[in-house]
């Protein structure tokens, strides 16, 4: 296997006798999952374990992430061989499940999981996980300096940690699949029985997987909170975008469809727009600070308000809600991430192997290329970076040619701009006054 020479460079913390440098005693490698589920993680667990125990490791497995190992306990553990994992590549879920603790809020939670990996004999670990979980094990490496040697596998189905232009996090694949079926699925019963799907689709932080399900299944429009380019999103401006999609329809004689929102969209909505659009002033706050979603009736919320203006205006438009996510995350993987996490795997534990700690493992052209977790961070929060949909690059632009919008050219020509205004029962002047900022601004 080629291995590119970042590997080596970053191999600097600890020093190193041919390929392997540990102790006899420090032959022990710790596996933990954190954050959300995502099609793959078994996959990792499998290649991880594998390379371990053919270099004489032995491997411990710790049971929801930091959870166990943050309340001071070692013993929520399992001991993994080539034999436990040697198939689970093929299966959904975590055999080792997952949490979202947290053991950077608190200095003694961080004092327990040091002392849980001591206990264990541990000198070596791989956490997979997401943004969280990566700055976790940051944390980890300052608390206890040396003491381990530390390596990072990126998961999420959304697709936002930064990593190089077209390299996904795995589980963003099968997620994407898994969704345009599902999609595929909804676009057939709109147009059966006449309807619009209004769907909310994972993403807290980044629209990539609202949006690469939306362009793969052709959906006539997809809203992500990118298209904002960091000012306040508003629900108004939602309901705007989506009416005006409807109305568009209606003009070509199209009385369906499906609507996909990027459930970040709440995300960025300030406190005080959340709580006038769902009337929700007590939203909870998961481990790592983030506002738990669920909590918000997003989609309802949405059709409600454009029920309402339709109905003042006389028309009927029947229209659902769906979430699209949770069952995306456990989702059996397809081959693409089945091959991946057996790259990431392998190569989280030939790092180690080279004396490398504190990195991501990524692989570009085929190629080995850890990245320093410290790279990734950004340097006002400290925490990683968010990998954004680029709404100036040319595969934005190609999404936004497929949607049903309303453009520019809709209120440049006088005959259509009276037709748009008469399938929403408006006049011309309501219409311009209502609509025309979306495309101006």
């Amino acid at each position: 296997m080629r291995v590119n020479s970042d590997v080596r460079a970053l191999a600097t913390d600890f020093p190193s006798k041919g390929l392997i440098w540990m102790a006899p005693e420090s032959k022990v490698l710790g596996i933990l999952v954190g954050g959300g589920p995502a099609p793959g993680i078994n996959g990792v667990i499998s290649a991880a374990t594998i390379e371990a125990r053919n270099h004489g490791f032995e491997v411990i497995g710790f049971m929801e992430g930091f959870k166990h190992l943050m309340a001071g306990r070692s013993d929520q553990s399992r001991t993994l061989d080539i034999d436990t994992v040697s198939r689970i590549h093929f299966q959904g879920g975590s055999i080792l499940k997952t949490a979202r603790a947290n053991p950077t809020k608190n200095p003694d939670d961080m004092k327990r999981v040091i002392e849980s990996l001591r206990r264990a004999n541990v000198k070596y670990l791989v956490t997979i996980g997401g943004d969280d979980t990566a700055f976790s094990l940051s944390k980890l490496a300052t608390a206890a300096p040396g003491e381990f040697q530390l390596v990072h596998v990126p998961k999420t189905i959304d697709n936002d940690l930064p990593l190089p232009p077209s390299i996904p996090t795995f589980g963003f694949e099968t997620a994407r699949h898994v969704g345009v079926g599902v999609l595929k699925n909804l676009m057939a019963d709109a147009q059966t029985a006449p309807r619009w799907y209004i769907v909310v689709a994972m993403g807290r932080k980044a629209g990539h997987l609202a949006l690469g399900i939306g362009k793969a299944a052709s959906a006539p429009l997809t809203v992500i909170a990118e298209e904002w380019q960091g000012k306040p999103v508003t629900f108004k401006k939602i309901c705007d975008i989506v009416e005006g999609t409807i109305i568009k329809r209606r003009l070509l004689g199209r009385d369906h469809g499906v609507v996909i929102l990027a459930e970040g969209l709440a995300e960025f909505m300030s406190n005080e727009e959340r709580e006038a659009a769902f009337g929700n002033d007590d939203i909870e706050r998961d481990e790592h600070g983030h506002i738990r979603i669920d909590d918000i009736e997003f989609g309802p919320a949405i059709r409600r308000e454009l029920r309402r203006r339709f109905k003042a205006r006389g028309i009927s438009e029947t229209m659902v809600t769906k979430n699209l996510g949770y069952e995306l995350r456990c989702a059996d993987p397809i081959p693409f991430d089945c091959e991946y996490t057996r790259n990431l795997g392998y190569g989280a534990i030939r790092y180690l192997l080279q004396g490398g700690s504190g990195a991501i493992v990524t692989f570009q052209g085929g190629v080995l290329h850890p990245l320093k977790i410290e790279s990734l961070l950004d340097p006002q929060t400290g925490r990683p970076r968010v990998r954004y949909v680029d709404v100036t690059s040319e595969s934005y632009q190609v999404a936004r040619q497929y949607m049903i919008r309303l453009e520019k050219r809709d209120f440049e020509d006088e005959a259509r701009l009276e037709k748009l205004a008469q399938a929403g029962k408006l006049t011309v002047a309501e219409f311009k006054e209502k609509f025309e900022y979306l495309v101006t601004e």
